[in-house]
């Protein structure tokens, strides 16, 4: 069993999850329960399932949890576009926060990779 504070991977992705906490914070009220509470679902789905798959005993189980850790990357990196393209973010806040998202799901698949050899 690993502790998953200690995997660069999760403290990535739970940095990641607080940017996206503090980008929604700005986007229109009738988002609440929309956008925003999808942004925020999948963003912290990506440290949980981390750390999740960290208490597992096997690394096929392990490499389970960061499966669905890289499909709720996805999700995101959509989720991202969508409030882009409605103007509920600036182009350097969707470039930064994209990019991260981009690095954070190439460490995923090299560490899916990593457990499954």
């Amino acid at each position: 069993m690993k502790n998953f504070r200690d995997l660069q991977i999760w403290n990535r992705s739970h940095g990641l999850t607080l940017e996206i906490y503090r980008l929604t914070h700005s986007f229109p009220k009738t988002e609440i329960y929309g956008l925003v509470s999808q942004m925020c679902r999948s963003s912290s789905s990506i440290p949980t399932n981390i750390a999740e798959g960290c208490g597992r005993h096997t690394e096929k189980d392990f490499a389970r949890f960061l499966d669905n850790a890289m499909g709720s990357a996805s999700e995101l990196e959509y989720q991202l576009i969508l409030a882009y393209d409605l103007q509920y973010i600036t182009q350097d806040a969707y470039e930064k926060t994209n990019a991260e998202l981009t690095e954070i799901k190439r460490m995923l698949n090299a560490f899916i990779q990593k457990l499954r050899n």
